[in-house]
């Protein structure tokens, strides 16, 4: 890989299909790739729902293609959606939709997928956001792979967006997390020193017909198996394309950060997995509002204290990458609230989940404006 390829970013958003009368989820998505040929072609994906889109950016050389890429793809979604009798609804999960009343897609991975996790599978009908961050070199990754860790809880927390289950509010301002926490080989990583100690252990799990391809670890963070990329997998797809910009440059940002560190032969300190889990755990239960754990310090700190910590952590490589004003969204976050927060201030008013289903399209559709 090129340094010309170097912190690339590419984004992958998975959205709801709604019933625009009923708010409920709609299992439509071959129509709607069928319906989406002329304009996004390789651009929109099935996923194992048929209720679930998928669409993926080209790579992208810096945060201002990968906004520019984002708001086009979400501006055509939004039109085949229309043309469809469909919306599109950006959230972790729908705030009452059943998976039992989901259909599977009819394909070879995803039957394979049923036919091992059985009900998990079936019951896994979440929506999330993958951003890949490029990478020079898989030694080097293995080890910002280790260090970047520490922050998947902090993103976490700004993406949370999924407060719902099945009509009930979950108490969880990720439930999503939660769901997707039943499957085997998600959650934080463990540490591993070295690529080759990586390598062998997906070999490992390959020979002992654990899995059948590496793209079967869905940690919410990991060197993809096959791309020369950080895949960050953790959040909620969140409901603005803003937000989801921002946590991209907040990956990208993260990852050059500690690239520098390493060319510079310094460290950053390594925490145990179940350490951080703690944290990612406290992220998922309350967001925004969490506090989260120091363990430099031993001691519990305010969320919005840590964000502060890591804003000053990655200052000196954002303004080189070009992302200062995307990633300055992070207090328009705090400010408004995540998701979750504003999901749930809706349902207060009346207990009434459509009126939240109305609200996730409503936010969806922000900034898709010419």
């Amino acid at each position: 890989m090129s340094k010309k390829r170097l912190f690339t970013v590419g984004i992958e958003e998975e959205f709801q299909i709604v019933d625009p009368k009923t708010r409920e989820l709609r299992s439509h998505v071959q129509q709607m790739i069928e319906g989406g040929k002329g304009t996004l072609s390789e651009q929109l994906k099935p996923e194992l729902h048929q209720s679930v889109i998928e669409i993926g950016t080209k790579v992208c050389k810096d945060i201002k293609e990968a906004k520019n890429e984002l708001l086009k793809i979400r501006r055509q979604l939004v039109e085949i959606a229309k043309d469809d009798g469909t919306r599109i609804a950006a959230a972790g999960t729908h705030p009452f939709s059943h998976w039992k009343d989901q259909k599977i897609t009819d394909d070879p991975r995803y039957h394979t997928i049923v036919s091992d996790m059985q009900m998990l599978a079936r019951a896994n009908l979440i929506f999330g956001l993958h951003v890949h961050v490029g990478i020079d070199n898989r030694e080097r990754g293995i080890h910002i792979m280790n260090a970047a860790r520490y922050f998947v809880p902090h993103i976490l927390a700004l993406s949370t967006n999924s407060p719902f289950w099945v009509g009930r509010n979950t108490g969880f301002k990720s439930y999503r997390t939660k769901v997707f926490d039943r499957f085997p080989r998600t959650g934080i990583p463990e540490f591993f020193n070295s690529l080759a100690e990586y390598e062998n252990f997906l070999k490992l799990l390959v020979k002992t017909h654990c899995i059948d391809d590496a793209k079967k670890i869905w940690w919410d963070i990991r060197l993809h198996p096959y791309f020369d990329t950080l895949e960050f997998r953790v959040c909620d797809i969140p409901m603005r394309a803003d937000e989801t910009i921002c946590l991209a440059a907040l990956f990208q940002a993260i990852v050059a950060k500690i690239y520098k560190l390493i060319e510079q032969n310094l460290g950053f300190r390594l925490y145990r997995r179940a350490l951080i889990e703690e944290n990612k755990f406290r992220a998922s239960r309350y967001g925004i509002h969490s506090k989260l754990i120091d363990f430099g310090k031993q001691e519990e700190v305010e969320f919005t204290h840590l964000i502060d910590e890591l804003l000053e952590f990655i200052d000196e490589e954002v303004d080189a990458l070009g992302s200062r004003e995307e990633i300055n969204y992070v207090k328009e976050i705090l400010k408004m609230g995540s998701g979750a927060d504003r999901q749930l201030a809706t349902w207060e008013l009346n207990h009434d989940p459509k009126e939240v289903v109305d609200l996730i399209i409503r936010e969806t559709h922000v900034g898709l404006e010419e």
